[in-house]
């Protein structure tokens, strides 16, 4: 099959590990109406997080792992939650291109800090300060627990939905 991409090994990543802490935070989370600053913490109140990084809206990555979440059901589970460097304009786009409207939205996090706590920071193409969200997972349980979590190796990646979907009904 001839690509029109090249397969990228990506440096192994330091990430947040299945049965450590989530670690908390507080970003504008956009939804099909409009955005806030939420917490993580104050999600996990209402019941277990799939959070979901991508790298920035459009990516075809990002398109597919959306579409596939949307297509399973997940959100039946636990809250998904998608989170990018992309700005809310654009995740208001993204939100209904996508069809993804009952999803509990997509987080803002344009320096990436959120990805980096989290250890999934990917810096592009190596370019100097330019950096976006590796492909990640993580079923969070509603004391904060990661109890499932998948980071990508190489670009592109995607991970085992079914394997997601285990992890959520586990829960």
């Amino acid at each position: 099959m001839d690509l029109n991409f090249d397969v990228v090994d990506l440096p192994e990543a330091d990430h947040v590990a299945e049965g450590e802490q989530a670690p908390d935070f507080t970003r504008p989370l956009v939804n099909d109406e409009y955005w806030e600053d939420v917490a993580l913490s104050d999600l996990l109140t209402e019941g277990p997080v799939l959070l979901v990084f991508t790298p920035m809206d459009g990516a075809f990555p990002a398109t597919y792992v959306y579409n596939e979440l949307r297509d399973r059901g997940v959100d039946e589970h636990a809250q998904v939650v998608g989170v990018s460097v992309s700005s809310p304009y654009e995740h208001k786009t993204t939100i209904e291109e996508r069809g993804i409207e009952h999803f509990e939205g997509i987080f803002s996090d344009p320096q990436a800090g959120v990805a980096e706590a989290y250890g999934v920071v990917n810096d592009l193409d190596g370019m100097a300060g330019v950096v976006e969200h590796r492909p990640s997972t993580f079923v969070v349980a509603e004391d904060g627990t990661v109890e499932y979590a998948w980071t990508a190796e190489e670009w592109p990646d995607f991970p085992d939905y079914d394997e997601v979907e285990a992890a959520l009904e586990d829960l």
